[in-house]
């Protein structure tokens, strides 16, 4: 490439189709990219300096839009299926050549990075766009290592994003016009239609999920942290809403990152330089550091409503969207650590957020439970987070925490998992961030407070010697004690007022935990399939 400036072409551009631009800026700078998303009318300055974007009819990612391609080299590679739908060659070769034509006399914008935080694993991203408001999310949520020489820079991933670019579907073989085509060989992404800036972020995220595995390394849907003083690493699993961000974002242990990461011989490291965090009705004293990032400069705000006169945010209001975002870089986040790094898990933490208030908010796993739960990656939708739910909450199993961005069939995934748990020897754990002493609208939210403090127990080892007991709806082992955490709360059916109504909804639970994992019980060791709900 060349130096960071504006040019009025560049050969790597033509090479993939890109000719006749009216402008390409390369490696614009954080300060340069806030004035032209501005100027250009794409984001406004709130109130001590965010970018507010609103991203219009796609306020989340378009699940249904995404396809990969079947092509020979990856096809048997491939869990085809809801999340990984095909498109031919063909249709891809179409696709790309119509936005091409689109970008000719319009402004590019281009960000060279990388995807992991290890040089000796790092990929190269390329994301070109037309927007700078989604290059400056590029630069934010990607890796740009200190002094790095980005003249020299070859990208394996390339990713096209236009939004303002509409599918034909008739003509594309697309569902809508909106897309995100992921071609694994070429490694080469399209996106189009839509402004949602999660959908780059995400797309790099299924590409690694590829790649990486088929290099033995372990590529997760997960935050992670590590111990100041004793230096133990620690993994979140889980869904969107679960707590990955708030419960790795602890004062107390460093920030390796909030949602992306792999495993490898060496440790664990960050694919991302940024945060991605859901604000909705973030409190500014229980999450004192995410909610700073809200108000300060660099970062990228996603459908928060904002006052037009006083520019400051509303957090509470979900007017637009329960989905409310914020984009910034590590470097903002006090308590985070430089490189992204750490070394092999101690401990692994399955977070779900039980709105049937059945299952206990902390559990010491065995390594065949802890494959079972990750394979199964229960939690639960709430009304009012989606279209079309009722008042009743919806169980929701998402494979290995993360099915939307798994390309590999879920086994290859767990049984990576379950070769360095045994390897290293991990405790594994599950937290349930729900509800307890009923279900929505009758029970209440467990309190962070409680959650972190049996964490923090956890992750030191305080544990360790305490009285448990097997719960018999899921075969969970339980801690009857922790200091900090009321008795009663640590024994779900205790806060019951009807014990026998208890029953009935972890009965109920269980029975979907069931139906949910016979899709794979043939093609997993028996031990896993045993080791679910008794």
């Amino acid at each position: 490439m060349t130096q960071p400036g504006v040019y009025p072409s560049l050969p790597e551009l033509e090479s993939i189709g890109l000719t006749f631009p009216r402008s390409v800026s390369y490696q614009l700078p954080t300060s340069v990219l806030y004035e032209e998303a501005v100027k250009r009318g794409e984001a406004q300055i709130a109130y001590r300096g965010p970018l507010v974007l609103n991203t219009g009819r796609h306020t989340g990612r378009a699940v249904a839009d995404r396809f990969v391609v079947e092509e020979a080299q990856s096809r048997g590679h491939v869990w085809w299926g809801k999340s990984n739908k095909p498109i031919s060659e063909q249709a891809f070769s179409t696709l790309a050549a119509r936005m091409s034509a689109y970008y000719q006399h319009k402004d590019i914008f281009v960000q060279d990075s990388f995807a992991g935080a290890d040089p000796a694993h790092c990929v190269p991203v390329r994301v070109i766009t037309e927007t700078a408001l989604h290059a400056l999310f590029a630069r934010t949520l990607l890796v740009r290592p200190e002094g790095h020489d980005f003249s020299k820079h070859i990208p394996e991933i390339t990713v096209l994003h236009a939004p303002g670019f509409h599918a034909v579907p008739h003509l594309d073989f697309t569902r809508s016009d909106s897309f995100i085509l992921l071609h694994l060989t070429r490694k080469m992404v399209l996106i189009g239609g839509t402004l949602y800036a999660g959908e780059i972020k995400k797309a790099v995220f299924s590409m690694l999920n590829y790649l990486m595995p088929l290099k033995g390394i372990m590529s997760m849907h997960c935050s992670a942290n590590i111990g100041k003083t004793d230096k133990n690493s620690a993994l979140f699993f889980g869904l969107s809403g679960t707590g990955k961000t708030t419960l790795s974002a602890d004062p107390e242990r460093g920030l390796i990152g909030d949602d992306e990461h792999a495993w490898s011989d060496e440790g664990v490291y960050n694919y991302e330089g940024g945060c991605y965090a859901k604000v909705i009705r973030l409190n500014a004293e229980e999450e004192p550091e995410i909610f700073g990032r809200t108000q300060a400069f660099g970062t990228i705000v996603e459908n928060v409503v904002m006052d037009p006169v006083s520019r400051r945010l509303n957090l509470d209001d979900a007017r637009i969207t329960e989905n409310t975002r914020a984009a910034y870089p590590l470097a903002l986040v006090s308590y985070a650590v430089h490189p992204s790094m750490g070394g092999h898990p101690k401990d692994i933490v399955l977070l779900t957020c039980d709105a049937f208030g059945v299952m206990p908010p902390l559990a010491m796993l065995t390594p065949s439970q802890a494959m079972y739960h990750f394979i199964s990656g229960y939690s639960a939708k709430v009304a009012g987070t989606e279209v079309g739910l009722g008042k009743e909450p919806e169980a929701t199993f998402s494979t290995c925490f993360g099915a939307p961005f798994m390309i590999l069939h879920p086994k290859v995934y767990a049984e990576l998992l379950r070769d360095k748990i045994q390897r290293h020897g991990s405790r594994c754990w599950l937290v349930n961030t729900g509800w307890t002493g009923g279900g929505v609208g009758v029970g209440r939210r467990m309190k962070i407070s409680h959650t972190r403090a049996l964490l923090r127990a956890a992750l030191s080892g305080e544990l360790a010697g305490v009285r448990t007991i097997v719960e018999p709806a899921f075969g969970l082992t339980v801690p009857l004690e922790c200091k900090g955490v009321p008795a009663e709360v640590l024994l779900p059916r205790q806060t019951w007022p009807d014990p026998h109504v208890y029953d009935q909804k972890a009965g109920e639970l269980a029975a979907l935990f069931k139906s949910n994992f016979a899709q794979y019980a043939n093609e997993l060791p028996k031990e896993i399939a045993a080791a679910g709900p008794p």
